[in-house]
C-alpha cells in the first residue's frame, strides 16, 4: 500500500503529503463530530435518567436532544465518506490543493459538530430537567436545540463547498 502512494507521487509529480491532508480531513470530520455527538448524548442522557424516576411519562419527549446530537455524527460521516471516495477515485491525480481543501472541509464539519454537540448537551440537560418541572418549556427547549443543531449544519455546508472545489 505504501508503495502505491509513493509511486503515485513520483509518477504524477503530486506530493505525497497531499494524501496526508486528505486523510486528516476525513478523520477530523468523523472524529470531532462524533465527539460532539457523544458529549451531547451523554449530557442529555444523564438528565433523562434523572427525571425518568419521577416522570417516566416524559422519557419519549426527552429523547429529542439525543436524536439531534446523533445527527451531528451523521454530518461528519457523510463528509468523511465523500472525502475518502474522492481520494480513492484518483490517487495519482490527487493534488495538494485538493488535499488542503479536503482538510479544511473536514475540520469545518468536525469542529462545528463538536461545538454543536456541546451546545446540544448543555441545552438538552437543562431543558429536559426544566421540562419535567414546567411542561410549557418544551417548545422553547426545541427551538434552542434547533439553533444549536444548525451550527453543525453550517459546518457541513462549508465542508461541501470545500469538497466541491
Amino acid at each position: 500500500m505504501n508503495q502505491t502512494y509513493q509511486q503515485a507521487s513520483s509518477d504524477s509529480g503530486h506530493p505525497v503529503y497531499a494524501l496526508f491532508f486528505g486523510v486528516m480531513g476525513s478523520v477530523s470530520a468523523i472524529v470531532f463530530s462524533s465527539l460532539g455527538a457523544a458529549y451531547g448524548t451523554a449530557k442529555a442522557g444523564r438528565a433523562i435518567a434523572a427525571i425518568s424516576v419521577m416522570r417516566p411519562d416524559l422519557i419519549m419527549k426527552s429523547l429529542v436532544p439525543i436524536i439531534m446530537a446523533g445527527i451531528l455524527a451523521i454530518y461528519g460521516l457523510v463528509m468523511a465518506v465523500l472525502i475518502t471516495n474522492d481520494m480513492k477515485k484518483d490517487i495519482k491525480g490527487y493534488t495538494a490543493h485538493k488535499g488542503f481543501f479536503h482538510f479544511g472541509g473536514g475540520m469545518a464539519v468536525g469542529l462545528n459538530g463538536l461545538a454543536a454537540g456541546f451546545a446540544i448537551g448543555i441545552v438538552g440537560d437543562s431543558g429536559v430537567r426544566g421540562n419535567a418541572q414546567q411542561p410549557r418549556l418544551f417548545i422553547g427547549m426545541i427551538l434552542i436545540l434547533i439553533f444549536a443543531e444548525v451550527l453543525g449544519l453550517y459546518g457541513l455546508i462549508i465542508a461541501v463547498f470545500f469538497y466541491a472545489e
